[in-house]
């Protein structure tokens, strides 16, 4: 599958079928608390319960399995601040493949220790895009390896969606569904999932104020050029994906702009409340509708938890 071909919502359905032996099916929690907080009913989809610790794993797990037996046996490359960089390494462990990950400098330790318990070879670049993405495009020559992009992928996107279809299975149906947005696969993944299976269902986006790259790129109709992105959302850091981007135009996906100390609030809260540590980039889901209530008021939402690799030593949860 090239990535100038754009996934379907029928992909997300094939998605789901093929990664059914290897993923999780995680689980769905509330709280009266966080529902009396809100003014909704909320449903949280555990993503940080996902094997490799994020929803990473379903899009990564897609795409390796996509793959002939010529291709596979090449191995994959990406490049990741992370939770991509661990989920690929973990799906190409399920099938016995070789794994190169190109992570930046500056990255959190937590999630490079993840890639590395997987069996990745880790290659270290700066931390620019472009240096990645040289950096990546050496491994690949030198290699031969496959490679996966972190969120432009169609075989990413369409695995990313599996996690909302299963929140739309087990507890659908909802007036809105929350997810956080970078490069924006989960996003564009979503979008698909609720073209198949919930079409009335309004898509939610959470930025990080540091980063909003999306918000401006759907206010103006034109996806926005690159930043320099300043949160502690590290998984949201980056420009959002072309792909991405048409998909979620597409889609009508709406955005709210969350700052960080809003979300390291609402990371503190899921601790209190649900004793769950997710990483800022998941938390933003909660800080979203709690930013905005009105927004909310009454409604049946889902939340997705993207990721719990969360860096503990480096955390600031500030004054109790």
């Amino acid at each position: 599958m090239s990535d100038s071909l754009l996934p379907r919502a029928d992909d997300v359905l094939a998605a789901a079928a093929r990664i059914a032996p290897h993923a999780s099916v995680t689980p769905v929690l509330r709280s009266r608390t966080l529902d009396a907080l809100a003014g909704a009913q909320l449903a949280f989809k555990a993503e940080h319960l996902q094997r490799g610790g994020a929803f990473k794993f379903r899009g990564a797990c897609n795409a390796v399995w996509s793959l002939d037996a010529d291709h596979a046996g090449a191995g994959v490359v990406t490049h990741s601040s992370g939770n991509h960089g661990a989920a690929l390494a973990l799906a190409a462990r399920t099938r016995g493949i070789p794994c190169h990950v190109v992570v930046p400098e500056g990255a959190v330790a937590a999630k490079l220790a993840n890639i590395a318990r997987h069996g990745a070879t880790l290659w270290r670049c700066p931390a620019t895009i472009a240096d990645r993405e040289a950096t990546c495009a050496k491994v690949q020559a030198d290699t031969g390896a496959t490679l996966v992009h972190p969120y432009t992928n169609p075989a990413v996107i369409a695995g990313q969606g599996t996690a909302a279809l299963e929140l739309l299975h087990s507890e659908g149906p909802f007036d809105v569904l929350v997810v956080p947005v970078g490069g924006g696969g989960l996003a564009s993944g979503t979008a698909l999932a609720l073209q198949h299976a919930s079409p009335g269902t309004r898509l939610v986006l959470a930025e990080p104020a540091g980063a909003d790259d999306t918000a401006r790129s759907l206010a103006t109709g034109k996806r926005q050029e690159a930043f320099t992105p300043d949160t502690i959302c590290d998984g949201l850091r980056t420009l959002i994906g072309a792909p991405n981007f048409a998909l979620l135009q597409a889609a009508g996906a709406e955005v709210i702009v969350v700052d960080d100390a809003a979300t390291v609030a609402a990371m503190r809260l899921l601790w209190d409340v649900l004793k769950q540590v997710v990483e800022p980039s998941s938390a933003i889901v909660l800080a979203a509708v709690l930013a905005q209530p009105a927004r909310f008021a009454g409604l049946r939402v889902g939340l997705v938890l993207s990721g719990g690799n969360v860096d503990l030593p480096a955390l600031r949860w500030g004054a109790p």
